[in-house]
């Protein structure tokens, strides 16, 4: 989906600069048209998604820290619920984002930033539930 966002993200540009449509504000406080609120809605969510990334993989470095030599608390069980636990929450967010909240909108012109902002504020929420869980910065 990160890569759909990111093409759509390029296509709008894209569209826009062909267009001769302004460039997006400085400060996206400032977005005013569907095109603006959604790219500043994008890479919202792009800078989101790379410090979940960030924090993932700090995680899965910090677990033979904390793993014993018994299972299921050794190293590869902890790192196998890990990974299974970040792809059922990816599971989960992009299904309340992309298929939950979007009946919400019927095809409206807010149905985009609306599923975007979903998803950063979702995966926000997951950067903070593993930055207290694994303790990091």
């Amino acid at each position: 989906m990160r890569v759909y966002l990111m093409m759509a993200t390029f296509v709008l540009a894209s569209h826009a600069v062909l267009a001769g449509e302004p460039p997006l504000p400085a400060d996206c406080t400032e977005a005013m048209s569907t095109f603006e609120m959604n790219a500043c809605a994008g890479a919202d969510f792009e800078k989101a998604d790379a410090e979940l990334n960030r924090v993932y993989k700090e995680a899965i470095a910090s677990i033979p820290e904390m793993a014993t030599d018994e299972q299921p608390f050794d190293k590869a069980s902890w790192e196998e619920a890990l990974r299974a636990s970040q792809r059922a929450w990816i599971a989960f967010r992009d299904a309340e984002c992309e298929d939950h909240v979007e009946k919400f909108w019927a095809g409206g012109s807010g149905r985009t930033v609306e599923i975007i902002g979903c998803k950063t504020e979702k995966t926000e929420q997951r950067t903070k539930e593993l930055k207290q869980r694994y303790e990091i910065e």
